[in-house]
């Protein structure tokens, strides 16, 4: 299963008004990064960066008058999600924003179900919170220490760790190899991992004496054929 864990930095947050000005993904295979990074910086056109949006990514409009526009990296992006799936916090905000540059020029809406947002999955998992990016990896413990601004490649980036944490998704990926191969597998279930019991090579060693094997043959003997051991041998 590839999936594509995304963020983006906006000049404010009206999906509707303005602009998608830096987007980062990073690739999962089966749970596991790729190494298979996206990141672009994109230029709004004639909107401007709100001071609030500036306060908390630091992206200036001075910083982006060189960059393309949606227009013309559209094709990219969307290269690189092929058919995956879309998985961000908070997705209705990025989808927001997502979808409204793709009506801008025509372009098909990418559709709900393709679409997973962790913070509806913290949420369910952990619903006492607090469930915020930062908040969840401190819970995993993931050093988000360098993180001073967002940004959309760096949250992406610990956003695929916390991801991968929260659906179990390193500890299925411990298994040695297949069933066929005569190797343990890990099974991933929603809530845990669980490792198949293998059969003893050499079996353990009788723990139960002649003496005692005697005594309950005796007592199984005096309950007659009503006794549930009589189905049992030795």
């Amino acid at each position: 299963m590839r999936e594509i864990i995304f963020d983006t930095e906006t000049t404010g947050l009206d999906s509707k008004l303005d602009r998608v000005i830096e987007i980062g993904g990073v690739e999962l295979e089966n749970h596991f990064p790729t190494g298979k990074t996206l990141h672009l910086y994109i230029n709004p056109g004639d909107r401007k960066v709100h001071p609030d949006a500036l306060a908390v990514h630091g992206i200036t409009d001075e910083s982006l008058k060189d960059k393309p526009v949606f227009a013309d990296v559209v094709e990219t992006i969307l290269d690189f999600f092929g058919e995956a799936r879309w998985v961000a916090h908070n997705a209705n905000f990025d989808m927001g924003f997502i979808n409204a540059e793709l009506d801008r020029l025509g372009r098909p809406p990418i559709l709900q179900e393709r679409v997973t947002d962790t913070l509806a999955l913290a949420r369910r998992k952990h619903p006492m919170g607090p469930n915020s990016l930062d908040a969840l990896c401190r819970r995993y413990g993931i050093d988000n220490s360098h993180r001073t601004r967002h940004g959309a490649l760096l949250d992406s980036e610990l956003l695929a760790e916390v991801y991968i944490e929260m659906i179990g998704g390193r500890q299925a990926a411990l298994g040695l190899g297949s069933a066929e191969s005569g190797r343990k597998t890990l099974v991933e279930t929603e809530d845990e991992v669980i490792q198949p019991l293998g059969v003893r090579p050499k079996p353990l060693a009788p723990r139960l004496t002649d003496e005692e094997r005697a005594a309950h043959a005796a007592m199984v003997a005096t309950m007659r054929d009503k006794a549930i051991w009589a189905k049992y041998g030795d």
